[in-house]
């Protein structure tokens, strides 16, 4: 039967962008490749299940995989694509019981991953009062993408998920000035190597961060309030103490990479890692 969601039209509700494993069909633990690497302990194709994926589309490891290694799959984040392909594109058949369905399915699946956190972003960035000028933009943009994400399977095959990302991308950009323009001498690090950065109690308030790579950066007890932060790269970043109250654009799985504790400040839409110190 066909599990409905909430639509994000409404800017305030995200229910229908958070991943829902109860009503998927395990499908980013099939329809996506991963190699052995630090993320991932073994190697696996593209439409092939992975051996933890249980007969009731399940992770068998899903409590142990940083201990079993495969801390990748913590950090990912469908953003609610999975039911809906599951739910909503095929009504409910599975993979396993319908496999004629599966190679489109699969194929599916990573485009309306992209559709959805597309749709995150937007929905973000029509709660921010100081985008008001373009929040009708934004809230057309966010009613076509999501129209997209209702359509059958065959046109979801051809969406230009690239373009989308590139006109959405001007949209929030736009929407992220007016909201850091409020803040004095702010910095852009836009797109930069700040690997390793020792960033301890920098005052990182409405900086451009987009894109930057923060990869295990110092960044304990930084002032990250307002700060532009789509696509950053915080893996094994240390945000222990950091305040990241109104920060821009920021997912849960960018937290799920990082590490943190008590005292890390966050967005009220997002939640602590389990893996973080208490």
């Amino acid at each position: 039967m066909s599990h409905e969601h909430a639509s994000p039209s409404s800017a305030g509700d995200r229910l229908s962008l958070q991943a829902d494993c109860t009503n998927c069909f395990g499908l980013c633990c099939v329809a996506l490749p991963f190699t052995a690497s630090a993320d991932f302990a073994a190697d696996k194709a593209a439409g092939q299940p992975c051996t933890n994926l249980q007969a009731d589309f399940r992770c068998g490891i899903h409590a142990h995989l940083r201990e079993k290694g495969f801390p990748g799959c913590v950090v990912f984040d469908c953003f609610g694509a999975g039911q809906k392909v599951s739910q909503t594109t095929f009504g409910g058949r599975d993979w396993r019981r319908a496999p004629h369905t599966a190679r489109q399915m699969f194929d599916v699946f990573p485009v309306m991953r992209q559709l959805h956190e597309l749709l995150w972003y937007l929905s973000q960035a029509l709660e921010l009062p100081q985008a008001r000028p373009v929040h009708g933009d934004l809230r057309r943009a966010l009613e076509d993408i999501d129209r997209l994400t209702r359509g059958s399977a065959e046109t979801l095959a051809e969406v230009d998920a690239a373009a989308l990302r590139h006109d959405v991308s001007d949209l929030l950009l736009r929407a992220s000035e007016l909201v850091r323009a409020e803040v004095p001498g702010k910095k852009n690090h836009r797109g930069a190597d700040l690997i390793g950065a020792r960033l301890k109690g920098a005052d990182l308030r409405g900086a451009n961060l987009r894109g930057a790579y923060l990869i295990a950066a110092d960044l304990r007890c930084a002032d990250l309030r307002r700060a532009d932060v789509i696509g950053v790269d915080f893996r094994d970043a240390d945000l222990s103490g950091a305040d990241l109250t109104g920060s821009i654009f920021c997912t849960q799985s960018q937290l799920n990479a990082a590490k943190g504790d008590a005292a890390t400040t966050l967005p009220p839409e997002l939640t602590r890692p389990a893996h973080w110190r208490t």
